[in-house]
């Protein structure tokens, strides 16, 4: 005798067996193999973020739109720029008033000379790897942000407003 339990756990199971079959026929159907990295290396910064439709300008809205997108994104990045400094402003003052407290409290002890020694031989080491010259990847990376700001100049000029507003709010 075949109870209800029964024959749902039946159906489940077919419904299974028949939904992997699908996934089996959409497997070996001919998909196109898309490099994605290299295909990432041959478009703009912002087409890797928002797709091939998006374009370089805001040129198609209004100016007041466009004081007010700037001014917006400007404002909240520097509210979260302004938390945020904050917070590591006090995690590495407070780090550093504590190490300092438990020298002065004889908890450790700090060979100043050594630490001397080390800041000279990194600062030596600085002086080798600098380069006058800038690398290729970021002349082109610059010379985009170039372009962008150009090409929306009211966007940018919104943003930069904004982003004073946030700082200082």
């Amino acid at each position: 005798m075949e109870t209800s339990a029964t024959r749902a756990g039946s159906r489940v199971v077919a419904t299974t067996a028949r939904n992997s079959a699908r996934l089996t026929e959409m497997a070996a159907s001919n998909f196109e193999s898309v490099d994605l990295a290299e295909f990432a290396k041959q478009q703009p910064w912002w087409r890797k973020l928002f797709g091939p439709e998006a374009g370089l300008s805001a040129e198609e809205y209004s100016v007041a739109t466009q004081l007010f997108i700037g001014g917006v994104t400007g404002w909240c990045t520097g509210f979260i720029f302004q938390k945020v400094g904050k917070l590591a402003a006090t995690a590495v003052g407070g780090g550093f008033f504590l190490l300092q407290l438990a020298n002065h409290s004889g908890y450790i002890k700090v060979d100043w000379q050594r630490v001397e020694k080390d800041m000279k031989k990194a600062k030596e080491q600085l002086k080798i790897r600098k380069s006058t010259q800038i690398p290729n990847q970021v002349r082109s990376k610059a010379e985009e942000v170039v372009s962008f700001v150009k090409k929306n100049v009211l966007v940018t000029g919104g943003f930069f407003g904004g982003f004073l507003l946030g700082m200082a709010s």
